[in-house]
């Protein structure tokens, strides 16, 4: 009797357990199922996650798109304005040395940069005290450098606007959380995490375009300096030439 008895016992346990073995594994997909919805539910596009930063994402987004118009136009317009071709005084001075001043002001005129602009200037004040031709070619240069700051302020004033664009943004978005939580009296962690973090991508959003901005204002004020530099080196070297064109004559 014992032996049946165990016997029995033994069959009805690994019964029970191979039930509820298989019952686990019968709810494994579902389950899965479940979580994979879940998943799915909680993922969101980056562009979906971007728009729930607010409405102030709007003028930030607009300002990034007019930063990175103002950069690309200026770049390109201050690297072909300030582009130089090293043999020009050099061809230039080999006309004034024959007494062919039209022939020189030709080539100058084809030149289309500041510096074929500036020597132009000089090559048309030539027989004026060399103080006049200086202060001639001076004027010009700025004019030309006042062409390449054109709008960089813009970049400047965006440098400081987007960033605090994104924090009033994130400020009104926790004043309206808890006004929320004012309200409903619901103080859930979620509640305040989901609109805390929704409202801070408005802040990085502005921070964001901020840097892009300081950086582009001052990589184009770097390649300014650098013309102005090497406009004065061009304006000595050309005073040099015209003071003595026939191997000593001097202009006065």
């Amino acid at each position: 009797m014992k032996k049946h008895l165990k016997l029995t016992i033994a069959i009805v346990f690994f019964s029970v357990i191979g039930t509820i073995t298989a019952q686990i594994e019968s709810n494994e997909p579902v389950a899965n199922a479940v979580a994979e919805k879940v998943l799915i539910k909680n993922e969101i596009s980056a562009f979906e996650f971007f728009v729930k930063g607010g409405v102030f994402l709007i003028p930030i987004c607009i300002l990034l798109f007019y930063t990175i118009f103002v950069t690309v136009e200026k770049y390109l317009y201050i690297k072909r304005t300030a582009k130089f071709d090293s043999n020009l005084l050099n061809t230039i001075k080999s006309n004034l040395n024959s007494g062919n001043l039209e022939p020189a002001i030709a080539i100058v005129s084809g030149e289309q940069s500041a510096f074929g602009h500036i020597i132009k200037e000089g090559l048309y004040t030539i027989g004026r005290p060399v103080a006049e031709i200086e202060s001639n070619m001076d004027k010009v240069t700025n004019i030309e450098i006042g062409k390449m700051e054109k709008s960089l302020g813009h970049l400047g004033l965006i440098a400081g606007i987007a960033p605090t664009l994104g924090f009033i943004g994130t400020i009104s978005g926790v004043i309206k959380i808890f006004y929320s939580i004012s309200v409903t009296e619901n103080v859930s962690i979620g509640n305040i995490s989901g609109g805390l973090y929704e409202k801070m991508i408005c802040s990085g959003t502005g921070l964001i375009v901020g840097i892009v901005a300081f950086s582009a204002y001052h990589l184009l004020n770097g390649m300014i300096d650098n013309f102005a530099l090497n406009v004065q080196k061009v304006n000595l070297e050309f005073v040099n030439i015209i003071q003595r064109p026939n191997n000593g004559d001097k202009t006065k």
